[in-house]
């Protein structure tokens, strides 16, 4: 994989977290309720935005 091409998925990486990310209710619901690690668990495992952040940074190993 070319650096361009690492750049284009960081880019997309960031608009997902920037378009969903930032001010997602169940995000900061879960940081509250549960803590950060349970937040984090949640958005990796069961968020579809989360899943497709991870396929990216898969890509980037």
């Amino acid at each position: 994989m070319n650096e361009r091409d690492k750049r284009q998925i960081v880019h997309e990486i960031d608009e997902l977290n920037d378009t969903y990310c930032s001010d997602c209710l169940l995000k900061k619901l879960f940081r509250k309720e549960r803590g950060k690690k349970a937040a984090h668990a949640f958005c990796i495992g069961e968020c579809t935005v989360g899943q497709k952040m991870k396929e990216y940074g898969k890509k980037l190993v």
